[in-house]
């Protein structure tokens, strides 16, 4: 468990069977040099306390800012939205990050309310841009299901994506590979190579200075995971390798962190611990972990997670 574990949870909140699913339009307004992509049934997380707690817990500041943003703004995204996705993406030295919401907008009364307060847009192309409250934010509809919000530079970076100016994430075809084996559960995030080694290094812990372990992680090419609250909860996540050597190997280093892991952790933790299976399979490293909605709770006050959250 780490802190990219953690953050899986950041959607935590769904009981519902059917799946997360991007559209079109979504996927074309995500820029092809996408890091991290998250996927989640926002409405079945306004409708979970528990999952909006957990979600509290591990949001990292620069989503809360869009979230907040959202809920300040007039656009009821809480009651409107069905699907929240946020991808991180490179932007020159650095990366952004662009939120996408799905649902049915009531486009009509939110365009006479920006012209009430007189809200002017910026235009670009065929595109309006409005400003998001005192945040710093932007957004624009692309139709009346589906709108990205941002900052200026991320919303017009996922424009361009989306009117072809540049290449969105429908052409990177190793993140639309991986997308098929996940989009269809409710929760749902793709990582790319660099996204993965750094989260994998997290993972590893002290283990990750052996002196091999740049070669190592060059072997590591993308990752997965999913979320389940349905019966208790259950987090899958898969780490592809380029080898099978390699994901044995590291399952195995893995495996040695855990039960050092166990020597210093209380009786809670311990359980925790004992519910993660990991395990290599066809050069795929897998981590699972389940427990009960009760045990899960109750692990959330831990030393261990404050420490994965970090």
């Amino acid at each position: 468990m780490t802190k990219y574990l953690a953050i899986a949870t950041l959607a935590v909140a769904t009981t519902l069977a059917h799946g997360a699913e991007l559209g079109n339009d979504a996927k074309s307004a995500i820029p092809k040099e996408v890091v991290q992509v998250i996927v989640v049934d926002y409405r079945a997380m306004q409708n979970s306390p528990a999952a909006m707690s957990l979600k509290d817990r591990v949001l990292p500041p620069e989503l809360k800012r869009l979230e907040t943003a959202l809920k300040s703004s007039g656009l009821k995204v809480d009651q409107d939205a069905d699907t929240l996705a946020f991808a991180s993406f490179r932007a020159g030295e650095g990366s952004r990050i662009v939120g996408i919401a799905q649902g049915q907008f009531h486009t009509g009364s939110i365009m006479a309310n920006f012209t009430k307060n007189k809200v002017k847009p910026a235009v670009l192309r065929n595109n309006q841009i409005y400003p998001l409250g005192s945040a710093g934010m932007s957004v624009c509809f692309l139709d009346q299901t589906t709108m990205v919000f941002g900052d200026k530079d991320a919303v017009r970076a996922s424009l361009d994506a989306r009117d072809g100016v540049s290449q969105n994430f429908l052409q990177n075809s190793d993140m639309v590979s991986e997308m098929n084996a996940v989009d269809t559960k409710a929760i749902w995030s793709l990582l790319d190579q660099k996204g993965t080694q750094s989260m994998m290094k997290g993972v590893l812990g002290e283990a990750s200075q052996l002196a091999d372990y740049d070669t190592v992680k060059n072997r590591m090419k993308s990752s997965r995971y999913t979320m389940d609250f349905q019966n208790g909860v259950k987090f899958d996540m898969a780490v592809i390798m380029s080898d099978t050597i390699t994901a044995a190997t590291i399952a195995t280093v893995m495996k040695g962190v855990v039960i050092m892991k166990k020597t210093s952790g209380s009786p809670l933790e311990k359980t925790a611990l004992d519910s993660t299976t990991i395990d290599s399979n066809s050069g795929t490293l897998t981590i699972d972990y389940s427990a009960s909605d009760n045990q899960f709770s109750s692990l959330l006050s831990s030393p261990l997670f404050q420490s994965v959250v970090k």
